[in-house]
């Protein structure tokens, strides 16, 4: 790749095209503040960026992005598939403003096959770093849970955590229903249990042919040999594949498909994607991606592929509502970054026809249902501006809370709220230190500071509406703190639970004016407030627990002469955390490296006394 890059004064397009190449590339346009506009994707860079300043006419939202420009840079790629995949690689980490971007923060879930003798099964989000295998990614963690039922029920493949299974001493309840065969006591052998997880594989790779062949050739073995028992076990696992087969199977879908539906209205874009795997049917999902302007269905299908398969495995076909301007070079992008031929098909016939009629009508629905409930979103927001009297609808809410236990492993959570609803990815914690134990006034003060001393140092911006959980004290704090950080313009109001402590009977207190208000618990305005405030109590109590429970294994673990910190880290990892740690026998203490009988003996009576 080649890159160019230009910065005049009063920037002339003219001049800045009549410098580029025509092969392909990746364009990116900023404004004076050297914020990024736009980034595109262009066959021949020198006629791509050229329409923006040799046309006459363009599109109002076109001509107001290019009236913004300061300065282009290019970058040349070999292929026009390889512009592509950088053009939505740089949307993705950038988010330019004009540009379409998918909003997709959350990790999808995995069904984790670990290593070892007696491997689990088990459901994962996150990293895949653990060893063993991942299958998925699946659409949702119902997909993830239905699947793990199935396989427990044909293989009994166990699911229990490993700390939990080293220190069982008689089989547990799945053993009991028939999904487990009891591997933590003994109950099968280890060449069993690894054909069951063999099996359990081979039908998550979709090979349940290969299965129910494998299966009724072991079934006639047995037979031969007189082992009737036996015979009739692997029978009835037979006829449980066989139904499941039946059931899960979808008549007309292609081994891998994804089905792809985009409707746009009231300026919102709903994508809705049916996933099938194997000729099963994984379900659905829905995608809601930030338009840009006047965006069409073409465009959003385009990008929505392109953003959505850049980190993910991609089937083999894919059948669109809409086909992409850019549809072959997508399909040569995608196939070579799977090794495998990718196909974006739009007109189709029989059940793909079916298939994609069935997406359309999800689209239609979830956009239905997010439109209403935008709508009410909305309408509450406009009802806490006349409550409050505010000049306009705030268009952003930050909510403090505080949570400690007596004092212990005080957090406090940060919260915002828009238009559109919560906005996690701008959530922040802040574990307080250095007060009186318990001093919620302190803490609250410091979580303040720590905050907006950020937001003057150019970390986010200042809200529109502060939200305290608390009383007036708490409140004061807030005033004090923006008035000695000189933040002018911000609203406080502190929400004080009622007599009651019933949802819906808050006190609001103003910050500013010290005056209180009663909304009542029909107000819509009250129902906004106790969102936010529920999702602020919620952040900071789920912070508050885990740095409690991390403060409690380190602390019980360091009163123990001969285990510092490698040690202490190597043990809570070998037995998944303190519980199954304090479960542990002298034995199981001295098969984790570093850990003599001696030290085995001072751990074990910590926990034993």
């Amino acid at each position: 790749m080649q890159e160019s890059s230009t910065s005049p004064t009063a920037f002339e397009g003219k001049v800045f095209v009549s410098t580029l190449t025509g092969s392909p590339g990746v364009y990116r346009m900023f404004n004076a503040g050297d914020e990024l506009l736009y980034v595109g994707k262009a066959g021949n860079l020198k006629k791509r960026v050229g329409s923006y300043f040799l046309k006459p006419k363009m599109d109002p939202r076109i001509a107001a992005m290019v009236a913004q420009i300061a300065r282009m840079e290019t970058t040349v790629t070999r292929t026009e598939a390889e512009a592509l995949l950088l053009e939505a690689q740089l949307i993705k980490s950038l988010k330019p403003r004009y540009n379409i971007v998918l909003r997709d923060d959350k990790s999808y879930p995995y069904i984790h096959l670990t290593a070892g003798d007696f491997p689990r099964l088990a459901f994962h989000r996150g990293t895949r770093s653990g060893g063993g295998r991942y299958f998925g990614p699946f659409p949702s963690a119902g997909a993830v849970r239905e699947s793990l039922d199935l396989i427990q029920k044909l293989f009994k493949i166990r699911n229990c955590e490993d700390s939990y299974f080293r220190n069982r001493s008689r089989p547990c309840l799945q053993y009991q229903i028939n999904r487990c065969t009891a591997p933590c006591v003994g109950l099968v052998s280890i060449p069993d249990y690894a054909e069951n997880v063999r099996h359990a594989e081979m039908f998550l790779d979709g090979r349940g042919g290969a299965v129910m062949d494998e299966l009724v050739a072991s079934m006639e073995r047995a037979s031969a040999t007189l082992a009737f028992e036996r015979a009739a076990q692997i029978r009835d696992q037979i006829a449980a594949v066989k139904r499941v087969q039946a059931h899960h199977y979808v008549q007309g879908a292609s081994a891998d498909m994804d089905v792809i539906a985009c409707t746009i209205r009231g300026g919102i874009a709903c994508v809705s994607v049916l996933f099938f795997r194997n000729g099963v049917s994984l379900g659905s999902r829905d995608f809601f991606p930030r338009l840009a302007g006047a965006a069409d269905e073409v465009a959003v299908v385009g990008s929505f592929i392109a953003q959505y398969y850049l980190e993910r495995p991609v089937p083999a076909e894919l059948i669109v509502s809409h086909a992409p301007e850019d549809a072959a070079p997508l399909a040569e992008a995608l196939s070579d970054r799977s090794g495998h031929g990718v196909e974006i098909k739009a007109s189709v016939r029989s059940e793909r026809a079916r298939f994609l009629d069935l997406a359309h009508r999800n689209a239609d629905a979830a956009l239905a249902a997010r439109l209403a409930s935008r709508q009410t979103l909305l309408a509450r927001f406009e009802a806490l501006r006349d409550l409050l009297e505010l000049d306009e609808t705030p268009q952003r809410i930050e909510c403090f809370d505080i949570s400690h236990t007596m004092g212990e492993a005080t957090v406090a959570s940060c919260v915002v709220f828009g238009p559109e609803g919560p906005e996690k990815s701008q959530y922040r914690r802040f574990n307080i230190t250095g007060i009186t134990p318990g001093d919620d006034y302190a803490a609250m003060r410091q979580a303040l500071e720590r905050r907006y001393k950020r937001v003057q140092g150019g970390e986010g911006r200042l809200p529109d509406l502060l939200l305290i959980d608390g009383g007036k004290g708490q409140v004061q704090q807030a005033v004090d703190v923006l008035n000695e950080l000189g933040v002018e313009g911000v609203p406080i109001v502190g929400v004080a639970k009622g007599e009651a402590r019933k949802a819906g009977d808050e006190t609001l207190i103003l910050g500013r004016s010290g005056r209180t208000l009663w909304p009542g618990p029909e107000s819509l305005a009250s129902h906004l407030i106790q969102a936010v405030r529920d999702e602020a109590h919620r952040f900071a109590i789920t912070g508050h627990r885990g740095r409690r429970e991390k403060a409690r294994e380190a602390s019980s673990l360091e009163e123990i002469a001969g285990v510092g910190a490698r040690r202490r880290s190597a043990l809570l990892r070998h037995f998944g955390g303190l519980s199954g740690l304090s479960k542990a026998g002298i034995e199981e203490l001295m098969q984790v490296k570093g850990i003599s009988r001696e030290l085995a003996e001072r751990i074990y009576a910590t926990f034993h006394g």
